[in-house]
């Protein structure tokens, strides 16, 4: 039998209860099976990227980054805009993805949850850092899903029906590029 694949969420957003945080509940609330999905929540704990400890033995919590994006089949990222381009420490642990390999050859995509007409900066700014990296970017499963307030419910979770399935959708397309779906875009139910 063969390990379900896992898709690493990375939310860009420090925030509690944030918009992009709600995104990544919810695809965790709606993945396809045999799907898995795994937040990271180190973003916080990262150290500020310094070339010289870019080095084994690698500081703890950079460790743990890369050995998420390693056991992950695809990745999905979602954050916000801040000054027209990614928040500074979202930029950071992507600043410490450059000098590994894990993130090379994977299939990546991001949910933009702004409201229209804003993200764009943010959006840019991904696409040329995991260019850097080597990831793959899957076009079609990178995705606008405006997030306004009062969009999800108590538990963090989107509650708008189409919202959900384009999240659902998302996941499958990644989880298709990353050999591990024949249905995209079912959600759990």
């Amino acid at each position: 039998m063969s390990t379900p694949p896992v898709i690493l969420l990375l939310s860009g957003s420090l925030r509690a209860g944030s918009s992009n945080e709600s995104v990544l509940r919810t695809a965790q609330a709606v993945a396809p099976p045999p799907l898995r999905t795994v937040r990271y929540d180190g973003l916080a704990k990262l150290p500020h990227f310094n070339p010289d400890e870019d080095t084994d033995p690698l500081p703890a919590p950079v460790a743990e980054l890369r050995a998420a994006i390693a056991g992950a089949a695809a990745v999905l990222i979602c954050t916000p805009e801040y000054a027209g381009t990614l928040p500074g420490s979202f930029k950071n642990l992507l600043d410490w993805t450059v000098g590994g390999t894990e993130i090379c050859d994977k299939p990546a995509a991001w949910v933009n949850a702004a409201a229209p007409g804003r993200g764009q900066g943010a959006e840019a700014t991904l696409r040329s850092v995991l260019g850097y990296t080597g990831a793959l970017i899957v076009e079609e499963a990178c995705a606008r899903i405006p997030v306004g307030p009062g969009s999800a419910g108590a538990d963090g979770i989107l509650t708008d029906p189409a919202a959900r399935e384009r999240i659902g959708q998302v996941l499958g397309l990644l989880a298709g590029a990353a050999g591990g779906a024949e249905e995209p875009g079912q959600e759990q139910r």
